[in-house]
C-alpha cells in the first residue's frame, strides 16, 4: 500500500486500522474494541485489553528464540567502552532488579523515579517497573534538586533509582548530593533509594534509606511478568509549563506499545534484528520511545550512547559511532547536526567512516532547516528526514513514512501527517485557514494511540492546556501551514510568531533564510519590543569554525539576505554574530528567555538551560546595540 491508501484506510475505518495493528503486540487478553469515547474528550484506547511492556520488549523475544541476538549496545565513548547485552541477558538483569523491587513492596501502581546517566541499567530500570506494572518517572540525570524535589513531590515515587555519577566531556557531574538535597527539601520522603556506583564518583550511603545497586538485587528471585489494564500508565514524564510547574505527562501502556511498534517499520522503516539508534537522553521523551521501548518492542538492537555530538572526542563523534555500531537507521536533533557542521563544515570527517549500513538519518526536537538537511544528505549520502512530534504525543504526528513510501521532502517540511493525526491549520477564532496560510496548528480529537491520556492527578490542568482553545481539538501550541502538496511545515512555537506592525511574521522562516548564508552554522530570531511597530525581529548568528572574515560583514550580509527572501515586510535590521546560543540539555534553543534578556525584562533562567553563563554572554552582546541592560536574572 501507498501513503495515500494506508492514511485513506485509517480514516475510513480508523478502529478497524489501530485493531489490526494491534494484532502484533502479546495480550495476556486481547482487547475486544478499540476506542472508548465514553468519557469524551478523554478517550481511552484498547480499553478491555490487558497486557505488559516488559513482556513485549524482551519475554517474548527470548521466548521466540532470539536470546543470543543483541537487544542493547553500550557505546560510551567518554569511559571508552562499548558493551553489548543480548536479550537474553536482558531479561535476567531485568527479572531480577524487579524481584528486588517486588521483595521491597512495590507493586502495581506505586511510582518510581529512575534519575541515571546514559547507562543500560537506565532502561534496565524502566523495563523492571514494567514489569511489575509500577509507573516509572525518569528525570533528566543530573537535573537541579530543586527540579528533582518538584518531581518527587507531585508523583510520590515508593522508591527512586539513581547513579552516583554521569560524565560529561570535560567533568563528572556527582548526582547523589543532588539527589540528597532534593530529598531534603522534597516533602514526600521515598521508602528507599537504590544507587549505582560509578568509579568515576562513589557516593555515600544513607544507612537504613539508601542500598547499593548489587546488593539491593543479590537475594532476589526473579520477577515474572504482571499484566496490567491497557490503559495504566505505563510512565510518568515531565514537561515544562508555563506556570513554573512541570506538567506530568501520563503515557498508557497498551496504546504506547501498539502505536511505537507500528512506528517502527513503517515510520522509521527497520526490521527486526537491525540496528536503531535515537542520540537523546532517556530522561527526554525520545528516550522513552526511541531508546527504550520502541525498538525492543520491535526487536532492535538500541543503542545507548553516553557522549556528544562534539568533543568526544571530536566531532566524528557520531559518524563514528554509526560505522561501529552497523547502525541502519539515525535518529537525531538539527542542533546536533548543525554543532557537527560548524566544526567540520566540509564534512570530511564523515567520509573517514564506514556509513554503508546506514538507510535514512530522521530529525526531530528542532525545526530542520533546509541547509542542515541538505548538508547532513550530501555528507551522509542518506536521505534525511525531519519529523515532528511532541512530548505529549509519544510518536510521530508528521513524518516520511520510509517503510511505507519514502515521499519527496519539501524544503522546511517536516513532512505529512501519520495515521491516527488529522491535522488542521486554525485561526485564533477555531475557523480552519486554507492551505498555505500560517495559522495554529491543532489536531481533531480523539488522538491515536501512544498519545497521552492526561496529566499526573491534574485533570483541570490537561483541559485547560490542550483541549479548550478548541472543542473538539487537541492545541499543540505550535504554528505552521499545509501546503497545496500536503506536506506540513512547522515553522514556530505560536509564542514565536511575532507581530511587525501588524504583520504576523514566523521568526522560523527567517531563521530558514539566515541559515542559507555559507558562514552561518546556526541560528534564531526573536522578536524585541519596538515602540513604533510593536516588534521587530533581531537575529543571533553563530558562524562556521572555519569563517575569518570580520562579523560585522555577515551580521550586514544576513541583513540584506532577508529583506531579499522574506521582503521589507520584515523590518530585518537587527543581527548579532554570538559564540553560542541558549539551549536546554536537549538541545532546543531558549528564544523566549532570550526575548526576556533583549527586552530588559526580568529573566527567569529555566531549570533546563544546558550552561546559565551563556545569558551574561548574551547580555554583554545586546548592550552595544541598545539592549539587554536588564535586571539580574533569577534562576528557576
Amino acid at each position: 500500500m501507498t501513503y495515500a491508501e494506508t492514511y485513506e484506510a485509517w480514516r475510513r475505518d480508523p478502529e478497524g486500522f489501530w485493531m489490526q495493528a494491534a494484532k502484533a503486540i502479546d495480550w495476556h487478553r486481547a482487547p475486544t474494541r478499540a476506542l472508548s469515547s465514553e468519557k469524551a474528550p478523554l478517550y481511552e484506547w484498547f480499553p478491555d485489553g490487558m497486557v505488559n511492556g516488559c513482556h513485549n520488549a524482551v519475554d517474548r523475544h527470548v521466548a521466540a528464540g532470539r536470546a543470543h541476538d543483541v537487544a542493547i549496545i553500550h557505546d560510551s565513548p567518554v569511559t571508552e567502552s562499548r558493551t553489548e547485552i543480548t536479550y537474553g541477558e536482558l531479561l535476567g538483569r531485568v527479572a531480577r532488579l524487579a524481584g528486588a523491587l517486588k521483595a521491597r513492596g512495590v507493586t502495581k501502581g506505586d511510582r518510581v523515579v529512575i534519575y541515571m546517566p546514559m547507562i543500560p541499567e537506565a532502561l534496565e530500570a524502566m523495563l523492571a517497573c514494567a514489569r511489575i506494572g509500577a509507573i516509572h518517572s525518569v528525570v533528566f540525570g543530573g537535573f537541579a534538586a530543586r527540579e528533582l524535589a518538584v518531581r518527587i513531590d507531585d508523583c510520590k515515587p515508593k522508591a527512586i533509582l539513581a547513579g552516583s555519577c554521569g560524565i560529561e566531556p570535560n567533568r563528572v557531574v556527582a548526582y547523589k548530593p543532588l539527589l540528597d538535597q532534593a530529598l531534603r527539601e522534597a516533602e514526600h520522603s521515598p521508602e528507599f533509594c537504590v544507587i549505582l556506583q560509578r568509579p568515576q564518583a562513589m557516593a555515600g550511603i544513607e544507612h537504613g534509606r539508601d542500598f547499593e545497586w548489587h546488593d539491593f538485587q543479590e537475594e532476589a528471585e526473579p520477577a515474572d511478568c504482571v499484566p496490567v489494564e491497557a490503559n495504566h500508565p505505563a510512565y510518568i514524564l515531565y514537561t515544562s509549563g508555563t506556570t513554573g510547574k512541570p506538567k506530568g505527562v501520563v503515557r498508557p501502556t497498551g496504546g504506547h506499545l501498539v502505536a511505537l511498534h507500528w512506528s517502527m517499520r513503517n515510520i522509521y522503516g527497520v526490521a527486526p534484528g537491525e540496528v536503531f539508534w535515537a542520540a537523546s537522553d532517556v530522561g527526554w521523551v525520545v528516550g522513552h520511545s526511541y531508546i527504550c521501548y520502541a525498538p525492543l518492542v520491535h526487536g532492535n538492537t538500541t543503542v545507548v550512547f553516553e557522549g556528544k555530538p562534539v568533543g568526544t572526542p571530536d566531532a566524528a563523534s557520531f559518524w563514528r559511532a554509526i560505522a561501529r555500531n552497523k547502525v541502519s537507521a539515525f535518529f537525531t536533533a538539527p542542533t546536533a547536526l548543525r554543532a557537527i557542521k560548524r566544526e567540520d563544515p566540509s564534512g570530511r570527517l564523515a567520509g573517514e567512516h564506514d556509513l554503508s549500513r546506514l538507510r535514512a538519518i530522521y530529525l526531530a526536537g528542532e525545526r530542520a532547516d533546509p541547509d542542515t538537511v541538505a548538508w547532513a544528505r550530501e555528507v551522509a549520502r542518506v536521505p534525511v528526514y525531519d519529523h515532528w512530534w511532541q512530548t505529549e504525543t509519544g510518536w510521530t504526528i508528521c513524518g516520511n513514512p520510509a517503510g511505507i513510501e519514502a515521499l519527496p521532502v519539501g524544503d522546511g517540511s517536516a513532512g505529512v501527517p501519520m495515521p491516527g493525526y488529522d491535522l488542521r491549520i486554525l485561526d485564533g477564532s477555531g475557523h480552519e485557514k486554507p492551505r498555505g496560510e500560517l495559522g495554529r496548528v491543532a489536531l481533531k480529537l480523539p488522538l491515536p494511540p501512544g498519545t497521552l491520556s492526561g496529566l499526573w492527578h491534574d485533570e483541570a490542568r490537561f483541559r485547560r492546556s490542550y483541549l479548550e482553545s478548541f472543542p473538539g481539538y487537541y492545541e499543540t501550541g505550535d504554528a505552521g501551514l499545509v501546503a497545496e502538496s500536503g506536506h506540513v511545515s512547522i515553522l514556530a512555537r505560536t509564542d514565536d510568531v511575532i507581530n511587525v506592525a501588524g504583520h504576523r511574521l514566523s521568526t522560523g522562516t527567517m531563521e530558514e533564510v539566515l541559515a542559507e548564508h555559507p558562514d552561518v552554522a546556526e541560528c534564531a530570531v526573536i522578536g524585541v519590543a519596538d515602540p513604533l511597530k510593536g516588534q521587530i525581529p533581531m537575529g543571533f548568528l553563530c558562524l562556521n569554525r572555519t569563517c575569518a572574515r570580520p562579523a560585522s560583514e555577515i551580521a550586514a550580509e544576513a541583513v540584506d539576505l532577508v529583506r531579499e527572501k522574506v521582503g521589507p515586510v520584515a523590518a530585518f535590521k537587527l543581527a548579532v554574530v554570538v559564540e553560542r546560543l541558549p539551549k536546554t540539555r536537549s538541545g532546543k534553543i531558549l528564544r523566549a528567555t532570550m526575548a526576556q534578556l533583549a527586552d530588559g525584562a526580568e529573566v527567569k533562567v529555566p531549570a533546563t538551560i544546558d550552561d546559565p553563563a551563556i545569558l551574561e554572554e548574551l547580555r554583554d552582546a545586546l548592550v552595544p546595540l541598545g539592549y539587554g541592560g536588564a535586571p539580574a536574572a533569577k534562576t528557576a
